[in-house]
């Protein structure tokens, strides 16, 4: 990869410590220069894009330098700090849910836009995106691992998204409502900064009015961007369409509030939520993910999109009325193979797998499963944690009786369903 230089863009602002080794070792820097054009969203990828940043590993200091750019960014448009550090929300990464996490800590990033009207103030629309990414891609990589992965589209672009639309929001007239900006650690070992964030929130999540997330919004060029979570409240369907009159960006739907990225932990704890992405390419999760095949252009009409979104949520004098159970965040991908039905939950437990919830009409609905129930055994097979989990479930055929094992409140239950086909399901 060519590593990309920031000295013709402005004064050098380090992040505090600078660059230590990343997991591969390697000698200690400085981290690279902020860019001169704070507001342009393409600037902000190229920055947390940088090799220097190492692709932005969880718990890695390259990945807390993107999150002081990102601290930064929001004390030059003058967000309020809403972490408990600052603008910092330190999550602990360690899970017996995700072996690969690693020791130690990560940081989500919070600030806040305080609302104008005394009583709507109170509560808050949610902007977020996620900022680590694979490191040198040791886990998770569909590419080689040893290179850097840097994420420009997954999710530079989401973070560059979210920080144009906080311009634009910041800039523009004061909302009614709060919004609430956060970049999220974690998200790439299983939602663990958004996880961490919905059970230690900034603001209760009963006032928490809806989530907008942005992963993966940077490749708009001539195809359309997927709107996921049109289902989980009614508004949504006047909300978008009027959000995007003159952007005029072409709009696929989809229902589901769940899928694998951070509002699945919102919608898990039945707040209505958004996804905006511009799809899947060749370079997800590879190290050719970079900078340069960003579609500059678009991901500006994603900022301008996710601004008028939230503005109009904002200035709704009623919430939104959520629609809870809508799609799933699955135990495996779409396609052929045994399917349970379980929505899982990422915050750490001793042992299995904590549930979020189960998908209505699901072998897991049928047998009783629900929210907050840890699943330790599935037939014949142990359920250590969520890879165990879906190796276990691997191991099966649809239309297989098993016996699944649980605790609940303490107490280990069973159950007997049949499994169902993942290819057949709602």
């Amino acid at each position: 990869m060519t590593r990309k230089s920031y000295g013709v863009l402005g004064a050098i602002l380090v992040c505090a410590g600078g660059l230590q080794a990343q997991q591969a070792g390697g000698d200690a820097a400085d981290c690279p220069a902020y860019p001169a054009r704070l507001g342009a969203p393409v600037e902000t990828v190229r920055y947390l894009a940088d090799d220097a940043l190492g692709g932005r590993f969880s718990g890695t200091a390259g990945e807390r330098c993107a999150g002081e750019f990102i601290a930064a960014m929001y004390a030059s448009l003058g967000l309020d700090p809403a972490g408990e550090d600052g603008y910092y929300q330190e999550v602990p990464l360690a899970s017996a849910a995700q072996p690969h996490a690693p020791p130690g800590r990560g940081r989500n990033v919070v600030g806040l836009l305080r609302g104008a009207d005394p009583a709507l103030s109170e509560t808050v629309v949610v902007i977020g995106a996620h900022y680590d990414h694979l490191g040198l891609g040791e886990f998770g990589s569909t590419g080689e691992a040893g290179e850097i992965h840097n994420g420009a589209d997954d999710n530079a672009s989401g973070v560059a998204a979210l920080l144009s639309a906080a311009r634009a929001l910041t800039g523009g007239p004061q909302p009614a409502r709060s919004v609430l900006f956060i970049a999220f650690t974690g998200e790439e070992l299983g939602l663990i900064g958004s996880s961490w964030y919905t059970n230690h929130p900034a603001f209760p999540l009963e006032r928490t009015v809806a989530m907008i997330n942005l992963d993966m919004v940077g490749r708009l060029e001539d195809g359309e961007m997927i709107v996921y979570g049109m289902g989980t409240a009614p508004e949504w369907r006047e909300i978008v369409p009027a959000a995007n009159a003159g952007l005029d960006i072409p709009l696929a739907y989809e229902e589901s509030g769940f899928g694998p990225s951070d509002h699945t932990s919102f919608y898990a704890n039945e707040i209505p939520v958004l996804h905006f992405f511009t799809n899947v390419h060749g370079d997800y999760h590879r190290h050719t993910d970079d900078a340069e095949k960003i579609d500059a252009e678009g991901l500006g009409l994603v900022a301008r999109l996710t601004e008028n979104v939230a503005r109009l949520v904002a200035t709704l004098p009623e919430r939104l009325a959520v629609i809870p159970g809508v799609g799933e965040r699955t135990e495996s991908p779409r396609g052929s193979g045994a399917w349970l039905g379980t929505v899982p939950d990422f915050t750490p437990v001793d042992s299995g797998v904590l549930l979020a919830g189960v998908t209505e009409g699901s072998p897991a609905e049928g047998g009783g499963l629900q929210r907050d129930d840890i699943l330790v055994g599935l037939g014949t097979h142990e359920v250590a944690d969520l890879q165990g989990f879906t190796d276990a479930l691997a191991a099966y055929r649809p239309g297989d009786e098993v016996v699944l094992r649980y605790l609940r409140d303490g107490e280990e239950r069973e159950t007997t369903v049949r499994l169902g086909d993942r290819a057949d399901r709602p």
